[in-house]
This record gives C-alpha cells, structure tokens and sequence, in this order.
C-alpha cells in the first residue's frame, strides 16, 4: 500500500479525475488530496460525493487530507469574522475527510501557544474534530511553534505531519521528529538539496532516508508511506513516468521502514 498526492503534476484545480486514474495505473492505493490546499474554496457534498465516486471506480482509498487556510478564510485571523469563517472552512475538510474515509487533516501553523484566535479555533474544532474521528496534523514548519501546541492538546485530538523537506532545511529536522515521533500520524515525504523547498523525488537529495526510515519505524505511524512529491521542478516530463519513479521509491522507502522494525 502506497499513496500520493493528488497535486503531483503541480495542478490543485480543476477536474482531479485524470490525476486519479494515472495514480491508480501506477499502482498506488492511497492518495493524500492535495486540492485547493491553500485556498478558500469549499467543498459541496455533491463534489464529496463525485470524488468518492471516483475513488471507488478507480480502487483507491483516501489517507488524509491537505485542510485549508485561505487568504480570508484563516483560522488564526485576529478578525473574528475571518477566524470563524476560518473554523467552518477546516470543519469543511474534516467533513470531507471523514465522508471518504480519511482519519486526519494536515495544517500549517506559524505560531506559538499565547496567540489567542488559534487556540480559540482549536477549542472550538475539538467536539467536531473527535465526533467525526478526524484528527488535525501540524506539519513542521518551525518545531518550536508547534511543539508547544502538541503538548496542550492531547494525542487524541492533535497530532503530527512530518514534512521531510521542510524538516531538511534544518540541521536537526529528524532530531526534533525523533523526540515528537509518537504523535506522527500524516508524513509529507520528499527530497531537496537542502537549500530550499523543493518536493524533489525521494533519494534524489540529502535527506538521509535511513535515519527517517529507522525513526518511522519506532513511531506512532502505521499508515502507507505517502509522497508529496511533485513534477514542478522535475526534469521528468511525462506523468507515467514520474508517477513509477515515485512509487519505486515509495516502495523502496517502505521496505527500509519495514526492515528496522
């Protein structure tokens, strides 16, 4: 079992079917919806229900979800009209999450316990968040900011999204995964130079791969490695292609996790 995002040919918009069909062709099981991650568009429960549709048709499943925060629609607003509009816009992908079988949501978050409208848009998505069995991911941007979050909130409710790309960036990415490894739940695995974000294929750059497999073996995560791996800065051009790459090292990746078990 291996997934992928939904956004690897670099396009989040539009009609996501085709995108589908090729990574089923591939031979991935799961997918990670990366659509209209960063925007504030909203699903419909007819769209919900078309996806399911396609997911059905096409034998994959969904792993988790990429929420949203949209340049008006932000959880984390100081304007209350814009923070609630940013509550029900995160309620949406919870929703959307669980109507198609996915058991987490990924969010960004740039900040630490004390700023007020977050921890009030945390509060208030808790209920809703655990009656719907959705549990929200922070992915690694800087640990300091959510480490002391995952520390307020419990493993039931808040959990982790490594990112190894953003965790390359730093010297001590996997040693900060290492100490917060029980609350892994979503990964977003890629590869970089370490220079900057670049969602290159795994073990193309210098993420050391063995050291992340050996700390996800001892982890909270159980779920099909997942790649967010995109064609945006690939040289290969041709989706087929960059789609079997992306599963050879999926799979590669997955039987070094296997082996340090």
């Amino acid at each position: 079992m291996l997934s992928i995002t939904t956004d690897y040919a670099h396009v989040d918009r539009g009609d996501p079917s085709p995108y589908l069909r090729r990574i089923a062709d591939a031979g991935f099981t799961h997918i990670h919806w990366c659509h209209h991650w960063n925007t504030d568009f909203a699903y419909s429960r007819w769209e919900i229900a078309q996806i399911g549709n396609w997911l059905a048709e096409y034998g994959l499943k969904l792993l988790d979800l990429h929420a949203s925060v949209g340049p008006e629609k932000d959880w984390g607003s100081e304007k209350e009209y814009e923070r609630l509009a940013g509550v029900a816009l995160v309620q949406n992908r919870i929703e959307m999450t669980a109507r198609l079988g996915g058991d987490a949501i990924v969010m960004h978050i740039n900040s630490i316990p004390g700023w007020a409208p977050l921890r009030r848009s945390l509060d208030e998505l808790g209920g809703f968040a655990r009656s719907h069995g959705v549990r929200i991911a922070l992915e690694n941007g800087s640990f300091a900011a959510l480490a002391p979050w995952l520390a307020e909130y419990d493993a039931g409710y808040l959990g982790l999204c490594y990112d190894s790309g953003h965790g390359n960036l730093i010297p001590d990415g996997l040693a900060q995964l290492d100490r917060l490894k029980d609350r892994l739940i979503c990964v977003h695995l890629h590869d970089n130079d370490g220079t900057s974000d670049q969602h290159n294929l795994m073990f193309t750059g210098t993420v050391d791969w063995a050291a992340l497999a050996r700390i996800m073996a001892r982890s909270a995560y159980t779920k099909p490695v997942s790649t967010e791996a995109n064609m945006g800065r690939s040289p290969i051009t041709d989706e087929a292609v960059f789609l079997a790459e992306a599963y050879e090292r999926c799979a590669r990746l997955t039987a070094m996790i296997q082996a340090a078990m």
